[in-house]
């Protein structure tokens, strides 16, 4: 993150959370730490290159925690570090806000 370039705080948060992905890239990793194959599967459309590139930029923000496994085979593990569950939780009321107004509306036109 750069302070300092930003104008408002929600400049500065969107700054992070910039684009489609990256947000359900959080909300995929909401509830316990995940293998890359995993989030792509919890991330329906996105792409390996687009994953890893988000996740490399989330790790730089600090939003998300790379974690190597020493094992055989090896494997990668990411999680929301608590800067990340904190954005996490600061987005909750967008995505209430989405369910009620634009999913419900659609719902209730279908009837």
């Amino acid at each position: 993150m750069r302070p300092g370039t930003y104008v408002c705080g929600i400049d500065a948060a969107m700054g992070v959370v910039s684009g489609k992905w990256k947000v359900l890239i959080l909300w995929a990793l909401h509830d316990r730490a995940r293998r890359f194959g995993d989030l792509r599967r919890n991330v329906p459309g996105i792409t390996e290159k687009v994953l890893a590139s988000h996740l490399r930029e989330l790790e730089a923000d600090g939003i998300v925690h790379r974690e190597e496994h020493d094992e055989v085979p090896p494997h990668v593990e990411y999680s929301l570090t608590p800067l990340g569950v904190s954005l996490n939780e600061a987005l909750a009321p967008l995505g209430a806000w989405g369910r009620e107004h634009v999913i419900g509306d659609a719902l209730a036109h279908r009837g």
